[in-house]
């Protein structure tokens, strides 16, 4: 399922595909928005998303074996619920 078919399916629900194109895109913007502030994002029944920084770390270029290190950054992780997983 990708961000069309989210839409379409909100659409069935909304009077226009453009209502629930602007409720999906105003979903993922809020949710964007809250994890660059380094918030965690609860979602009832579904999961949790949250922010977890990573260390730099020494890695290595599959290509030539060459030693590189690889910086510190942020990722997101994503956590389902028990309700989503049964």
């Amino acid at each position: 399922m990708n961000r069309l078919d989210i839409i379409k399916a909100v659409a069935k629900v909304l009077t226009t595909k453009g209502e629930a194109a602007l409720a999906v895109e105003t979903t993922f913007e809020t949710i964007r928005a809250s994890l660059n502030q380094g918030d965690k994002v609860v979602i009832s029944n579904f999961g949790t998303f949250r922010v977890k920084a990573r260390q730099p770390r020494s890695g290595r270029n599959p290509k030539t074996g060459e030693q590189v290190s690889v910086p510190s950054r942020r990722g997101v992780r994503f956590k389902a619920s028990k309700n989503l997983l049964e």
